[in-house]
């Protein structure tokens, strides 16, 4: 029982982490500036690992039991990405990205990119739909260690796929080596964003 719950839980972790995100983004662009990778990936996988395992120990009825909070979760992950949309926006414009070294030493970068994480992971109430509601049912098709079996796999494709996007990024280093390209990339984050935002304005998490 314990390898097919495994890789279930694999299989259902990928899933639901690999989609298109937000906080996929961020670490792609993070990854792409080779700024802050080790503490962005980190923070990342220990969010979904806390998440995945409230979720196995119970948590999901909880979350789906209080809509209010997923609710007020919407108002300020709407308005966090309508914020980053804007700052990507100004980047564009002025031309501010780029290439920079891997990391300079700047302990209030690494916390506003930190903080940055935190948000788009934190922020966003379909995290909660997706990892503690979501992976927390279908966890309960096994029993005992079963159910941890699955949580270990999940937390493995986790892992596996954000260490992938935040050191993989340098693959797509050639292509950023332009300015231009900088500036299309962060016009297209900023869409991205702001349709996010109002996806989650006008579908409510509940």
């Amino acid at each position: 029982m314990f390898p097919s719950a495994y890789l279930a839980g694999l299989v259902a972790g990928a899933g639901l982490i690999i989609a298109i995100g937000a906080q996929n983004a961020f670490v792609l662009r993070q990854g792409l500036q080779r700024r802050h990778v080790g503490a962005v990936v980190t923070v990342c996988i220990l969010a979904d690992i806390s998440l995945i395992l409230l979720g196995v120990g119970g948590m999901g009825l909880a979350v789906k039991e209080h809509p209010s909070l997923l609710k007020w979760l919407r108002f300020a992950g709407a308005a966090f990405l309508a914020a980053y949309a804007v700052l990507a926006l100004k980047r564009a414009w002025q031309g501010e990205s780029g290439l920079q070294p891997a990391d300079d030493g700047a302990g209030a970068s690494r916390g506003r990119a930190v903080l940055a994480c935190l948000g788009f992971t934190l922020l966003n109430p379909h995290v909660y739909l997706d990892t503690v509601v979501l992976l927390g049912s279908l966890s309960t098709h096994y029993e005992g260690a079963g159910r941890w079996a699955f949580a270990a796999g999940s937390s493995t494709a986790s892992v596996l796929w954000f260490v992938s996007l935040g050191y993989g990024a340098r693959l797509l280093l050639p292509v950023f080596r332009s300015p231009l390209a900088w500036r299309v990339f962060d016009v297209a984050v900023a869409i991205f964003m702001l349709v996010l935002a109002v996806l989650l304005l006008l579908q409510p998490a509940a």
